[in-house]
């Protein structure tokens, strides 16, 4: 099953249970608008290259679209609808002011040098100027952007536009508008999250910690669980997964990884597969890497209590009904990986205040906003008897119908 078709399994299994119009759930089916644009690039070399690019705009009955824009030579479009969808049910299910979206351009930014991709970026800003804004839609980074290049979309808009805009993009640099504590912000909402819902679970005081994926959000989760005193037993990258009874110290497999390129061989450690880390004895299983990671075939041997998803889009359906009948608490993507587009919503906020706050202040912000959406998702499960995946789809397309 593709990872559309699993989001669109996800809808259904709500639907039943959201008593919300037939309408809403129609129109959650489709995007509002797939805006498909082809532009010019002058490249370093002189000769000019046209560059396909698009913009995902997929439902906006409680704000402006929001997601990310990647580069990539081979745009997955079916993935990429899949998360514009789970971005308005994501923005629904924490409750701020936005509807959901995607986009990128088909280009491979490696080959390309930095004032090349640079000036994709703005050729693609050009290109779809008009559909995007403060207002309208507010892209953010993905995969192969980065601050720099929202800088860069930020000060074409404003040429475009003949004024500053910094909130049309979100995820900027902090000397052009972007926000504190943004880096840290979707692993910090996923632990404030298992934080607030610990003493529902009964979970013991020291947990035991497994984190599939060591990027920004799998390395930064394990330095913050590291540093509250609980104890990571297995880390994994792209190229397998290192396992301690004894602990990991993530600032050490950091350190290793910068050394050598990947975790394994990090002393007092055992190597293994990515299944070895799925499956490894631990409280809380953390993937924070790429979707359809948790699936029917592995389900039963996970052994873990919690999974807690910073990933999008890890666990199957299949493996969902397994993880239920199995009593295994699974906290969904679209409410633990939020702390991201919330706090992009907070850059938003103060660049239309033209403000800026503390690390300290975004973090005030951000706490009770993930606190709030995590003990109303964990009511509705309770209330529906309703796997806590189920349950968020629920609130979020309640309050999606209450938009409309």
């Amino acid at each position: 099953m593709s990872v559309f078709q699993n989001a669109m399994k996800q809808l259904d299994l709500a639907a039943g249970r959201a008593n919300v119009p037939p309408f809403v759930i129609e129109r959650l089916r489709k995007p509002e608008r797939i805006v498909d644009v082809t532009f010019p690039v002058v490249m370093d070399d002189g000769a000019t290259r046209l560059f396909e690019g698009f913009r995902v705009q997929w439902n906006s009955a409680r704000g402006p679209y929001k997601g990310g824009i990647r580069f990539h030579p081979q745009v997955d479009m079916d993935e990429v609808k899949a998360l514009a969808f789970w971005m308005a049910i994501k923005c629904a299910v924490v409750g701020i002011p936005y509807g959901g979206g995607k986009g990128g351009v088909i280009v491979d930014p490696k080959s390309l040098s930095e004032d090349e991709v640079e000036n994709v970026m703005r050729g693609f800003t050009r290109a779809v100027a008009d559909v995007i804004g403060p207002r309208k839609d507010i892209p953010a980074p993905d995969v192969n952007t980065s601050a720099r290049l929202m800088d860069v979309l930020a000060g074409e808009y404003a040429q475009i536009v003949g004024r500053d805009e910094p909130a049309v993009v979100t995820g900027k640099s902090l000397k052009h508008g972007g926000s504190e504590g943004r880096s840290i912000a979707t692993a910090q909402g996923g632990w404030y999250v298992l934080q607030s819902l610990s003493k529902e679970f009964d979970l013991p005081s020291k947990l035991r910690f497994a984190i599939q994926g060591f990027g920004n959000a799998g390395e930064t989760f394990a330095r913050i669980a590291h540093a509250a005193g609980h104890v990571i037993v297995g880390l994994s990258d792209s190229h397998g997964s290192i396992r301690s009874e004894e602990g990991i110290d993530p600032a050490a497999a950091s350190e290793w990884k910068k050394m050598h390129g990947y975790l394994e061989g990090l002393p007092g450690t055992v190597v293994g597969n990515q299944k070895d880390l799925l499956t490894a004895q631990c409280d809380v299983l953390v993937p924070a890497a790429l979707e359809n990671q948790l699936t029917e075939e592995i389900a039963n041997d996970v052994q873990a209590d919690v999974i807690l998803e910073l990933a999008n889009g890890p666990t199957t359906p299949e493996a969902d009904e397994i993880f239920s009948d199995r009593d295994i608490i699974v906290i969904p993507d679209v409410l633990a990986n939020a702390g991201g587009v919330a706090t992009s919503y907070l850059e938003w906020k103060q660049n239309l205040e033209d403000e800026h706050w503390s690390e300290e202040q975004v973090m005030d912000e951000l706490r009770p906003i993930m606190e709030h959406a995590a003990e109303s998702v964990f009511d509705a499960a309770d209330e529906l008897d309703i796997p806590p995946r189920e349950a968020a789809f629920v609130l979020a397309l309640r309050r999606i119908a209450e938009a409309y």
